[in-house]
């Protein structure tokens, strides 16, 4: 097989793979056996000459030693082996029981499924409600603002991430990436994810993905039980034992796969109280920024904005305060997408980013966020939580005790005042929104730190701080405040049988990291035990 990279290709160009790999191997269409695009990103550093870049997979029906002796000038083009992944084998240690998996978020789902398609039957507890009475109970938080603690933005089936873009970007770098990829787009993700350099499901079409998922969980002979918390671990000479659900209800079990999310903290606190090993992490903290997607797309594509080809554009922001070493940055952006209330808590108010597959809403919105770290809040391994509760229980109030969220116009933060009442874009948070001083909810060293990016920001992309956007608080659910520590075979340090899993356990940050992390932890737990 060969690979061609860094294939530049005009956004007005419509010639099929093939018939660009053809040309770039100096070959007639018809010597094409097949072209794969492994990768698809957009150049658009020239505003006036917007490129989308290739890396294709290529096989020819001549020999392709030739093809490579005729270009062998093209450092671009070269052969390529099928990347290794180390086979799954059942190790020989006897399970008495069917292996738990709390949580079915990515990390858990992708868990329970590795874990039923090799014949381990996992059982799967979720504190939260199955995607489509989740829904309904979050849309009605927004219509309503009645809370409810357990089916909300955070817990539920996907996790948090349902109610978001569903990006599927990472930094992590693992050859099973692609079975993830082919399990979304078997679940109903557009094929696209597989190549594009940003890709993104959107969160209407995330929650039927998340149902295949799970039909195809109980399909393999797993189990998927709702509003199932657990709520106490039962821990014997260093070893799990079984789990307590909902206070009442014990489950014998010899290893269970945490995937608990990073707003559990009701369970981060049992963990703490039996003694698993767990420690303080860095987080940070800030508010949702919006603006007309037409201002965004302008500052990024120049007079090629609203392009068929280019659609919602999106942008990523860093700003390092020079004496103070904090760092503000653009977090979760979401194009085209719209603000929304993701309280796990009664009496706090907690803010993210969602948007849908099309990107339409004509609002560009994005977490503008300043580092947090441990010596920030305390000396506790949970101090990071009450840190977070505080800052989210003074935005409720900020917001009139009702879950409507605190605002304030970018110019008004910038001057030290409040009250304007002209945005941009009316704020998309829903239940409501109340006009306030910001600085009244978040930490000092945040409202600092912002009030120097967000020029810096405006330099980068003109606009940005205009007076009239808009921003909402508050933004404190970007990690997990903790980490659950883990050895090289993702097993708790001191707790045998216990596998910390995803975004809630510290070692992921996003759906396909978390997905990733789950899966490679049920391989290891496979390699260990034979199926039940």
């Amino acid at each position: 097989m060969l690979r061609i990279m860094n294939l530049r290709v005009p956004i007005d160009n419509n010639d099929s793979p093939t018939e660009l790999a053809a040309r770039r191997l100096k070959l007639p269409a018809s010597a094409i056996h097949e072209t794969m695009i492994v990768r698809r990103a957009l150049d658009a550093r020239r505003k006036h000459n917007i490129n989308f870049v290739y890396s294709l997979e290529v096989r020819t029906k001549v020999p392709e030693g030739q093809v490579l002796s005729r270009l062998r000038s093209d450092r671009d083009v070269a052969a390529v082996a099928e990347p290794a992944v180390m086979p799954v084998v059942p190790g020989e240690k006897v399970l008495p029981s069917r292996p738990v998996v709390v949580g079915l978020g990515p990390a858990g789902m992708l868990a329970a499924l590795t874990l039923a398609r090799y014949g381990y039957r996992p059982l799967v507890l979720e504190r939260g409600r199955d995607v489509d009475s989740r829904s309904r109970d979050v849309a009605h938080f927004w219509q309503t603002g009645s809370f409810n603690a357990v089916s909300n933005v955070q817990f539920g089936e996907g996790g948090a991430g349902t109610f978001s873009d569903g990006k599927l970007t990472t930094r992590v770098q693992d050859p099973r990436m692609r079975e993830i990829l082919d399990i979304f787009v078997e679940a109903g993700a557009a094929p696209e994810i597989r190549y594009l350099h940003k890709p993104h499901i959107g969160t209407d079409k995330l929650r039927q993905v998340v149902k295949f998922i799970r039909q195809r969980i109980i399909e393999l002979g797993g189990q998927v039980e709702f509003e199932a918390q657990v709520t106490d671990v039962d821990v014997k000479n260093g070893c799990l034992r079984g789990v307590v659900v909902n206070e009442n209800r014990y489950i014998p079990c010899q290893v269970a796969l945490l995937g608990i999310g990073h707003s559990a903290r009701d369970t981060y606190h049992m963990l703490h109280r039996r003694g698993l090993a767990m420690e303080a992490k860095p987080f940070a903290i800030g508010v949702r920024i919006e603006h007309p997607q037409q201002l965004i797309d302008r500052a990024q594509y120049g007079p090629m904005a609203g392009h068929p080809k280019l659609g919602a554009a999106d942008y990523a922001l860093v700003y390092h305060h020079k004496s103070t070493g904090r760092t503000a940055y653009s977090f979760c952006m979401c194009p085209g997408g719209q603000v929304v209330a993701a309280a796990s808590e009664a009496g706090g108010v907690v803010t993210n980013g969602m948007s849908l597959y099309s990107r339409s809403s004509g609002i560009a919105n994005s977490a503008l966020v300043v580092n947090v770290d441990p010596a920030d809040y305390g000396r506790g391994v949970l101090d990071g939580i009450a840190f977070q509760r505080r800052y989210e229980e003074l935005a409720f109030q900020c917001g009139g005790s009702d879950y409507q969220a605190p605002v304030q116009a970018v110019g008004d933060f910038l001057t030290g005042k409040h009250g304007s009442q002209d945005f941009l874009v009316s704020p998309s948070y829903c239940p409501g929104t109340v006009i306030t001083d910001l600085t009244l909810c978040l930490p000092d060293f945040v409202s600092h730190t912002l009030f120097h990016a967000l020029p810096d920001f405006d330099r980068k992309i003109k606009g940005f701080a205009h007076p009239e956007a808009v921003m909402t608080g508050v933004e404190t659910r970007t990690s997990a405040p903790v980490r659950l520590r883990r050895d090289e075979q993702y097993c708790s340090v001191n707790t045998g049988g216990i596998y910390p899993i995803g975004e809630g356990a510290g070692y992921a940050g996003g759906i396909m990291s978390a997905a990733i992390d789950g899966l490679n932890a049920a391989i290891a737990l496979i390699n260990n035990y034979k199926p039940c």
